[in-house]
């Protein structure tokens, strides 16, 4: 009679999203989402370490512009460095000044005729919204495989700014969540109200304009969204602040049995044979 032979963990490959943190809105301009990284690794060997770094979302400033956000990064042996890109920052009222490149790129603004509207930012699923009118100086660019272009500002048409792109869904966490839309333009109207551009879906935050609560919205965090742009106060003045970048996130997905069960600063839940890992903030994992 022969006796089973019991099964042992091996090495394995794993499945990773790497999202960066998204830039923060300008005066017009929302900000771009973080750049955008998902895949499977080939077999890993067993007891690897690896580093996980969580980008911050863009800050707001006193200047028209926003602030890029900063890039996450899952690296170890045996795996080739996945950096992603942060988010492009939002631009302000010149027509000289574009949206800011990044892992989705910002959205740009125009010079500050009323009506005027700045563009929304790019999402990791779609580009921002462009508005009307005579063009600023274009959208940020978006970082190959990462993410989409910001939109483009004009003036004289519209005061109402360009919707953020929206983001993309993953289902790594065992549930399809949708992280990573980009922040929404504002708007400008001398004497009246601007219209906000609406935020991307996956936690783009809304522009701002000069109405009861009319405050720019920050992107959500943890989901790499942008922020959105500040807008204007009826006479002419910033509406500050503008919205903050959302920070980033690192999530893996590891066989349950053929993990070692070794990390630090990750939030650890399982789903069927795997365990999800994810990280909010630095830290590490050994595979």
């Amino acid at each position: 009679m022969n006796a089973s032979i019991p099964a042992v963990p091996a090495d394995y490959a794993f499945e990773y999203l790497v999202i960066a943190g998204g830039g923060s809105g300008g005066s017009l301009g929302g900000g771009g989402a973080g750049g955008y990284l998902t895949a499977t690794t080939g077999t890993m060997t067993r007891g690897t370490s690896m580093t996980v770094t969580i980008g911050a979302g863009g800050a707001n400033n006193s200047a028209q512009t926003g602030n890029q956000g900063v890039s996450s990064v899952l690296s170890g042996s045996g795996l080739t460095t996945q950096t992603a890109i942060g988010g492009g920052y939002g631009a302000g009222d010149s027509s000289s000044v574009g949206g800011g490149n990044g892992g989705s790129g910002g959205g740009s603004g125009a010079y500050a005729l009323s009506p005027t509207a700045g563009g929304g930012g790019g999402g990791a699923g779609a580009v921002g919204a462009s508005v009307a009118g005579t063009a600023g100086n274009g959208g940020g660019a978006a970082t190959a495989g990462q993410g989409n272009n910001g939109g483009n500002g004009g003036d004289g048409s519209t005061s109402t700014g360009g919707a953020g792109g929206n983001g993309l869904a993953s289902s790594i966490t065992g549930g399809s969540v949708t992280r990573a839309g980009g922040g929404g333009g504002a708007g400008l109207r001398l004497g009246g109200t601007g219209g906000k551009g609406a935020g991307g879906s996956g936690g783009g935050g809304i522009g701002g304009n000069n109405a009861p609560g009319g405050a720019a919205g920050d992107g959500t965090v943890n989901t790499g969204s942008g922020g959105g742009a500040m807008g204007y106060t009826s006479g002419g003045g910033f509406n500050a602040p503008q919205g903050l970048g959302g920070s980033g996130v690192v999530i893996v997905k590891l066989s349950t049995f053929d993990w070692t069960g070794t990390q630090s600063g990750a939030t650890v839940t399982t789903s069927g044979d795997f365990s999800i890992l994810t990280f909010n903030g630095s830290g590490s994992f050994t595979v």
